[in-house]
This record gives structure tokens, C-alpha cells and sequence, in this order.
């Protein structure tokens, strides 16, 4: 049975058929029942005993059909009811007998024999909170102990006439038939019909009163008070006790701190779990606002199994004994899941940006949308204006064409919430794999980008192609970076003209970082120069380039590796040298939930990302080797 499924049993009467006059037609005879009245159940399909909080309930239309043994067929079509109320925490339905079939004259007749007869309630619970043994709740104006579960919401479905219920305080009646004309059964029904009329009497009574009552409160409130007019209608208040608050609430409150309860919502559970992952009060605050980390601060350190559960709202099974049914009962929620996943995703996004990420500076962004190869097009052919003749003709521009490929590939990899980190109940454990996993994707573009770079693909940085350098007068410095700029600006177009794009960034390993930065922000020289031969003193080469610098270049792992090597590069926007697309454009990793393998007893997720990196246009960057 489904755990939100709830089947309650009822006091069910019918009144006894009126004796009719001279051409008087028969009337329908009537029903009432006291459906529910706000206590504990032993439900089938629920571990706990559960309460249904009244003031949660949606009865919906007050018409709805009353069915025999739940068969919903028109033979066993009981009746209808035309009223469904809530009075004093019980649940109130009446209304009336229309079914006519074999089955259902059968059920009256056994009534009017004395059978006890009940009603089944079916319902649905749309939120359950489970509380913990020890704890103590109100709810329907009454306390009740743990362990058990209030349906906070719930729905009212289908009723039906059953020969047994569930509720040990509940029963069924049916008034006598008149059918009968002897004396004694005249007498019977006579009693028995002033009882189920007193009943239904009172039952309307009651309903009016409560009516009038709402109404009162509402009118008291005028709409400008609504915690007030929700308590006054849920707690029974009567007119002056509604006068009373709403006057004390009118006052000008001085000096006086109010607290607010803060539910725990879907980000205070997401909040909890990267609290417990260790990250920075800075990073959280860029997610939640002071209400949600407040909220979440109250649950910081619990584990993994109470977090399910608190998500959950309910008591899940002991994982130890049946790990089966804990994950089905955990991930049947619609919460649990969906939180697990933005968790695991902000945390591979904080282990992506934790990895650095310099190639953005020197690659183009681009997006394709497949895994096909492409091609990129750059135009090179001439569009300087030409001077217009006599005729007046404009003469049209030559376009000529150069072509270069990209293609994107999936790169990703699965991870877990196991069984261990489950019994170990290990939250950090769950939010530090997608981390790991997120500073994995990063890696995996950051190798692709600086492996393609150093491995100088087709000769990309060649004497041929005029934008490579190697001796001992490359090292950097101040003259082997006026060397540099000299030749990128000799660059030529395919047509033989000036290439006219300058550089914008100087690229460099770790171990050049700092001359670097004195090169570009150091206003005057200290070098060494050679005898008879003056050096101005100045630095011409202060803030022309952003400097770039990545350990990728001189690490040993790469081909092609050195800690001597530079390099200029054209803004990747104007000119780019290499490029890095990304399906659809999305550049962070997506993480999504999987059904598990049948080999691995957890809950399992997928990080991945869509990405290829491709060398472009040679001119747009100049290597210096930096040594013979």
C-alpha cells in the first residue's frame, strides 16, 4: 500500500423509512456519520499510529458517492452526501440513500436487523510529519505522544460501507425499516427514528452555529488580521475572546521582540549539507539569506540518516536491518531527491572553480549544439575601402575564406551515496565526493586545453609560420619582449597585408610570474648593460599586457613541458589561437540523479560535461622558447 494512502473507518446510521400517508410518495432515507474524530489510527501500510490534523484537511465537494466494500460499480452505489463539515474536531458527512440494486437492499435489510455496520474513509496525506519518540504534539485541540506521524495536509477521497473497519471507536447502525404494520414494529421505529432525527437534528445545528461563528470572526478581522482569524477559527474562540485580541494586536507594539518560527524548507535542507561540507560562510551567504542559514544553523551536525528523515517528515526503517527499504522509503519522496541533487551540484560547481582556470583568459568561448565535427570560418580576404571613380561604381570587396575544426565530447564519471557513508552517517562524507568530482571536470579541460597547447600541434608555433623564437636572447626580459611584440606585429594576413591586431596578454609559467609582474608594473629599469653603451632607465613595456600565469606549463607530466617558454596571445575574442566549446554553451558541469546498479547498494548520480578544445589561427599568439 502506498504510504500516503489512508483508510479510516466511521459511525454510520441510517434513519428509519417514514411510514407514508394517502398518496404520499416515499422519501429517501438518510445517512449521517461521524467520519472521523481526531484521534490516534493503526493504519494498514503505516509502522506508527497516525492523527489527521483537521484543520489540513480538504473535504473538497461536499457531494460525493457512498459505495459498497469500496466496489465502485452502480450496483453497489450506496448514496451520496450532501453535507461535509468539520464541527468540534470531528469529521461530519450526511446525506442519503439512492441505491436501489439487490446488493444494496441487502445491506439496509442486515441494518435493520441490528448489523453493525462501519464506513470506510479513504484519504490521502499529502504532507506527514513524523514525531520522535519522547515528543509531544497538540493537534485537534488534544496532545498525543510519539512515536507517530500527522498527516499536516490531507485529502478527503471515496467512502465506502464495509462489515469492518479499523477504528476500535468506531461502529455502524442502520435504523429499522416500517415496512412491518404490526404493533410492536411500529413501536420500534418510532423510537428509533426520533433518535436518528435527533442526531441529524443536531448535526445541522451544530454545523449553523459554526457558520455563524466563522462568519463573526471574519467580520471581527476585517481581512487586517489573519494569524488572528486562523487561531480564532482553529481554537474555537467565541466572539469576545476574537474582540479581545484584536484590540491588543491594534496597540502600538514598544520595545517588544518578536521571533518567528522558520520552517524548514527545501534550501534550509540544502544549506544543512554544506555547512557540513565545510565551506566558507561567505560562499553560503551568496546562495541563502540570513532566515534560511539562521534555520539551518539549528540543524548543523546531524547525520545522514536523520537528514533523510527530517526531509522526509517521517521515520524511515532502521538502514541496518533493511537497507532496501530505507533507500525506497527515502527516494519515494519527491524532496529528498531533488535536494540531494542541488546539494551535489553546488558542490561539484565549488570543486569546479576551485582548479584554476587561466585557459579562459587565452581561449575563445564557443558553443556548438552536437557532438559532430565543425568547422569555424574566418574571413581574410580584403575590405579596405577603395576610392570611388567618375561612374560612381563601388567596387566589391574580395572575400577569401580560412577553415579550422572543433567537436565536442562528454566527459563525466558516476559517484554515490553508498551504503557505508549511509551507516556511517557521514553527512561531510556525501558533499565532499561531488566536490571532488566537480574539481575532476575542471582538471579534465584545464589537461585538454595546456596538453594541446604544449604539444604544438602541426607545428602551430614554427619559424614557418613566423611566430616562434628560441635562443639564448628569448629568455624574458626587456629586450626579448620588445623582440616579441616585433614579431607578432610582422604578422601578415593570407592577401600579404599587415595582420593590424596587436597582443594583449603575456602568458608565462610560475616560475616567471614575478618578472612578469615587474615587467608590466615596474615604471623604471635596473639592468646591466654592456660597456659604452647607454640603456634608458625607463620602462617601456609598464601596463601593456595582462599577465597570465598557470603551473600547467613547466609541470613534467605534460609533453612539451618547460619553465622557461612565453608567450603572447591576441585578445581570443579578436583573434583567437585556440578555442574551447561547450555543448549548448552550458560551461559548468551538470550533476543528475541515476537508479543504482544492481551491483551497488545507494543511490547514485552522474557529473558531466560536453566539451572539445581545438587549436584556431596561428597568428594569434607568439612563443618564445626563453633558452637555446
Amino acid at each position: 500500500m502506498s504510504q500516503n494512502k489512508l483508510n479510516l473507518t466511521a459511525n454510520f446510521s441510517i434513519e428509519a423509512a417514514q411510514a407514508l400517508g394517502e398518496n404520499e410518495k416515499p422519501k429517501n432515507r438518510r445517512f449521517s456519520m461521524t467520519a472521523y474524530t481526531g484521534g490516534p489510527m493503526m493504519l494498514e501500510g503505516w509502522k506508527y499510529p497516525v492523527v489527521i490534523d483537521l484543520q489540513g484537511l480538504n473535504v473538497g465537494n461536499s457531494s460525493r458517492p457512498i459505495f459498497i466494500s469500496h466496489n465502485q460499480d452502480i450496483d453497489d452505489l450506496l448514496g451520496q452526501t450532501d453535507h461535509v463539515d468539520i464541527l468540534e474536531n470531528n469529521l461530519i458527512a450526511v446525506g442519503e440513500i439512492l441505491g436501489d440494486s439487490p446488493r444494496v437492499t441487502r445491506v439496509i435489510a442486515l441494518a435493520d436487523k441490528g448489523f453493525k455496520w462501519q464506513a470506510s474513509i479513504g484519504a490521502r496525506a499529502d504532507q506527514v510529519e513524523f514525531i520522535k519518540a519522547g515528543n509531544i504534539a497538540k493537534v485537534n485541540g488534544k496532545e498525543f505522544a510519539g512515536p507517530m506521524n500527522i498527516a499536516r495536509r490531507a485529502t478527503l477521497g471515496e467512502i465506502s460501507f464495509v462489515t469492518l473497519g479499523a477504528d476500535n471507536n468506531t461502529s455502524a447502525t442502520i435504523a429499522a425499516s416500517l415496512t412491518e404494520n404490526t404493533m410492536e414494529n411500529q413501536e420500534k421505529n418510532k423510537d428509533e427514528t426520533i433518535t436518528a432525527e435527533s442526531t441529524t437534528a443536531d448535526i445541522r445545528a451544530a454545523a449553523a452555529a459554526e457558520t455563524s461563528r466563522i462568519a463573526a470572526i471574519k467580520k471581527i478581522c476585517c481581512g487586517k488580521y489573519d494569524d488572528i482569524e486562523a487561531k480564532a477559527i482553529a481554537e474555537g474562540w467565541d466572539q469576545s475572546k476574537c474582540e479581545l485580541e484584536v484590540l491588543r494586536a491594534s496597540r502600538p507594539n514598544v520595545n517588544i521582540i518578536s521571533s518567528q518560527k522558520i520552517t524548514a524548507t527545501p534550501k534550509v535542507f540544502e544549506a544543512v549539507a554544506l555547512m557540513a561540507s565545510g565551506i566558507s560562510g561567505s560562499r553560503l551567504e551568496k546562495y541563502y539569506d540570513d532566515q534560511t542559514l539562521d534555520a539551518a544553523e539549528k540543524l548543523r551536525g546531524i547525520g545522514i540518516q536523520e537528514y533523510c528523515e527530517q526531509i522526509c517528515a517521517m521515520q524511515l526503517p532502521r538502514f541496518r536491518r533493511d537497507a532496501s527499504a530505507w533507500l525506497a522509503a527515502a527516494f519515494s519522496t519527491a524532496s529528498l531527491p531533488g535536494i540531494l541533487s542541488n546539494v551535489a551540484n553546488k558542490m561539484l560547481l565549488e570543486g569546479y572553480n576551485y582548479i584554476e582556470d587561466a585557459w579562459r583568459k587565452i581561449c575563445k568561448i564557443a558553443s556548438v549544439n552536437d557532438f559532430k565535427e565543425h568547422s569555424r570560418y574566418r574571413m581574410t580576404g580584403s575590405f579596405k575601402f577603395e576610392q570611388v571613380g567618375p561612374d560612381g561604381e563601388l567596387k566589391h570587396g574580395k572575400i577569401d575564406e580560412q577553415k579550422y575544426g572543433q567537436k565536442a565530447d562528454t566527459h563525466g564519471i558516476m559517484f554515490a551515496l553508498t551504503r557505508q557513508m549511509i551507516i556511517n552517517d557521514d553527512l561531510a562524507a556525501f558533499t565532499d565526493v561531488p566536490r571532488q568530482i566537480g574539481m575532476g571536470a575542471a582538471e579534465a579541460i584545464a589537461d585538454a586545453v595546456w596538453g594541446l597547447l604544449l604539444s604544438n600541434p602541426s607545428s602551430f608555433f614554427s619559424t614557418a609560420h613566423k611566430n616562434y623564437k628560441d635562443g639564448a636572447d628569448t629568455a624574458l626580459g626587456v629586450d626579448s619582449l620588445t623582440d616579441a611584440e616585433v614579431v607578432f606585429g610582422e604578422q601578415t594576413k593570407p592577401n600579404g597585408k599587415p595582420l593590424g591586431v596587436q597582443p594583449s596578454l603575456i602568458l608565462v609559467p610560475t616560475a616567471l610570474r614575478v618578472p612578469a609582474d615587474l615587467l608590466m608594473k615596474s615604471p623604471t629599469l635596473n639592468e646591466t648593460t654592456t660597456a659604452n653603451k647607454g640603456k634608458p632607465a625607463s620602462n617601456p613595456h609598464i601596463g601593456k599586457y595582462e599577465v597570465v600565469s598557470s603551473s600547467y606549463l613547466s609541470n613534467s607530466s605534460f609533453a612539451g613541458y618547460s619553465s622557461k617558454a612565453w608567450y603572447l596571445f591576441a585578445d581570443p575574442n579578436r583573434l583567437p589561437a585556440l578555442e574551447v566549446a561547450f555543448l549548448n554553451g552550458i560551461d559548468q558541469p551538470t550533476v543528475e540523479k541515476t537508479d543504482a546498479d544492481f551491483n551497488t547498494l545507494g543511490i547514485q548520480f552522474r557529473g558531466f560535461i560536453d566539451f572539445g578544445v581545438r587549436e584556431q589561427d596561428y597568428r594569434g599568439a607568439v612563443k618564445f622558447k626563453g633558452e637555446a
